[in-house]
């Protein structure tokens, strides 16, 4: 019997620091530090990737010059057990799949 395809919706991750050298995102969907992504800076001085996930809650951060920044356009944001916040992504059901 196949396998049921899981559908994934795409999520744009995007950080306002035009001073910055390098951005990555860590969150639970990358296993944090072990599999970091990358962003790309934009001309505006934004750094943005589009990340594909299948519907469910993610906890993410940035990590902006070796510091680790939650974001701060976030609405949704959860206490980690460091002390501070991870920000708190929802890929819902309605979104629409790639």
């Amino acid at each position: 019997m196949a396998k049921a395809k899981i559908p994934r919706h795409k999520v744009t991750f995007e950080l306002h620091a035009p001073e910055a050298k390098e951005v990555s995102l860590v969150a639970d969907f990358t296993d944090w530090e072990k599999a970091p992504v990358s962003l790309k800076k934009q001309k505006d001085g934004k750094w943005q990737e589009q990340i594909s996930l299948p519907c469910g809650m993610y906890e993410y951060r940035y990590v902006v010059d070796g510091q680790w920044v939650t974001d701060p356009q976030a609405s949704l944001r959860h206490t980690n057990a460091f002390g501070t916040e991870n920000a708190v992504v929802l890929v819902a059901l309605d979104q629409p799949p790639e």
